[in-house]
């Protein structure tokens, strides 16, 4: 969320006076948007990484306020639970080197934070899922000591009114529940921020909709949840059910989730904050004391505090972002699809993927959302999640003639998608030798049908034939994944299995 929150009790006129303060919020927006005052073009991207705390052992550690107070950097701060931290690095201007400069302070960032973690014999595991997290690790005891995440926690536990079901069937099949929201904190991911004027912005989110399926096909890394091989990612149900304030019986009646991909293309970035409001009811009516229309009546920028707050709790998989900067607003999209890790090249890698290809796409003539119908893009991002780099998609066939047709996503990313991403980051102006080394850990891992999820399922398989129980397979192949992730190199290049003992003499 990123908002400060006091926790406290809710009284019933609370909600009321939210709902008409955020129908004032989405007044301003309308008069901000009509009257152009959002901030100019300036390429800006940001990035957020969401980590996980383990031990030398692969077991999550509950240490992060601990750690944070030893890295004592404005860069990171807490997540949902004790065992997560959150890397944010400054906004950059897409163009030149700019991927080979993020590449660099993450490693000075992550070698750092890894450092100060080992001083309480922790480390830093950059992963979509950890794979040893336990039932007992995910309760709310373990929630960060952190206001608004036990307002959180409170506000959707009451919403649901009963225990959370996980039910995810892949390769095997997990049911369990939960009397809190904590099975969320296992979901780890990677934030892709770019700021987009609002003439651009329906175009750039459409964009990055229809292609976040190929972003899951080839950057999956959470197959494993408490002991079971799930889906190749197995993040998105897991975040749904982890935070679905339906019972079954409105889960019946269609009410929307709060963990969402969308139901239709979009023509304004008012669309989408007008949805958060009719679709979802406050979890967290908490009012500011700007009145965001006496403010734009007097010349100012309204922060919109309660549209933004409310924002904070719709997991859209592409969110629209409002804020001010240098007193100037500005829209963003923040692009929640990939899970973290591998390594921090197989990270850049998926970010200049992403950003090359929304923007090929937005400024497409003949749209790819015109195109494919956006039931569609949806099934198509199930199928990724549940199938990876192995997931089939329905595109739309090139030429005259129209129409969608089923292609495997390894074909579609090195046939049609890659060009296209190519092409946009030559747009945005960035460097040759960037957009090559970046784009070919894309084409490698596709030309190899490797990508983090496929190395841990062979590699933890490859335990098992050892010998090995599930526990100590899972634990092995965490710890081999961490080392791995800390040499440096691409997934794709990874060997499968443990290292062969060196002899003795």
């Amino acid at each position: 969320m990123g908002e400060k929150v006091v926790a406290g009790r809710f009284d019933l006129s609370d909600r009321q006076l939210y709902r008409d303060k955020l129908r004032r919020c989405l007044t301003g927006l309308e008069r901000l948007l009509a009257e152009k005052r959002f901030d100019r073009p300036r390429n800006l991207m940001g990035l957020e990484i969401e980590l996980n705390l383990a031990g030398a052992d692969g077991m999550p550690k509950m240490l992060n306020a601990q750690v944070l107070e030893r890295i004592a950097s404005r860069d990171f701060q807490t997540e949902l639970a004790m065992f997560n931290l959150e890397v944010n690095i400054a906004p950059h201007r897409l163009q030149g080197r700019v991927f080979d400069r993020l590449g660099e302070e993450l490693r000075t960032s992550l070698a750092y934070a890894d450092r100060k973690a080992g001083e309480l014999d922790a480390g830093i595991v950059m992963i979509g899922i950890l794979p040893t997290l336990d039932r007992d690790d995910l309760v709310s005891s373990n929630l960060s000591a952190v206001d608004r995440y036990a307002l959180l926690n409170d506000q959707i536990v009451a919403a649901r009114g009963e225990d959370f079901v996980l039910d995810i069937d892949g390769v095997e099949r997990l049911t369990c529940t939960s009397k809190s929201i904590a099975p969320e904190a296992a979901c780890t991911s990677v934030q892709l921020h770019l700021q987009v004027t609002p003439a651009r912005f329906a175009d750039v989110w459409n964009a990055a909709q229809a292609v976040a399926a190929a972003q899951i096909a080839v950057g999956a890394n959470s197959p494993f949840l408490f002991g079971r091989e799930l889906w190749r990612e197995s993040r998105p149900p897991l975040f749904q059910q982890s935070t679905d304030t339906r019972p079954p019986e409105l889960q019946a009646q269609g009410v929307r989730p709060r963990t969402w991909f969308g139901e239709r293309w979009i023509t304004t970035a008012h669309d989408l904050f007008d949805e958060n409001l009719r679709y979802f009811p406050a979890l967290l009516p908490i009012c500011d004391e700007e009145d965001p229309l006496q403010v734009l009546d007097a010349g100012g920028v309204p922060n919109l505090h309660e549209l933004v707050l409310h924002n904070g709790t719709i997991y859209r998989w592409n969110r629209p972002v409002y804020g001010i900067a240098d007193g100037v607003p500005h829209l963003r999209v923040e692009n929640r699809v990939l899970p973290a890790g591998p390594s921090i090249i197989d990270v850049i890698a998926n970010a200049a993927f992403y950003y090359g290809l929304v923007r090929a796409l937005a400024e497409d003539s003949r749209p790819v959302w015109t195109r494919l119908p956006f039931e569609a893009a949806a099934a198509n991002f199930d199928a990724a999640c549940r199938h990876g780099i192995d997931a089939r998609f329905q595109w739309p066939r090139r030429g005259r003639y129209g129409g969608t047709a089923e292609v495997d996503a390894v074909s579609l990313v090195r046939d049609e998608l890659l060009p296209l991403a190519e092409a946009g980051l030559d747009a945005w102006g960035i460097e040759p030798a960037d957009r090559d080394l970046y784009l070919g850990v894309i084409d490698e891992r596709c030309r190899r049908r490797v990508n983090g999820a496929s190395w841990q399922a062979a590699t933890f398989h490859r335990a098992l034939e050892t010998g090995m129980s599930r526990d100590a397979a899972l634990a092995a192949t965490t710890r081999r994944y961490s080392e791995l992730m800390h040499m440096g190199d691409p997934v794709h290049t990874w060997p499968v299995g443990m290292p062969e003992p060196v002899p003795l003499g």
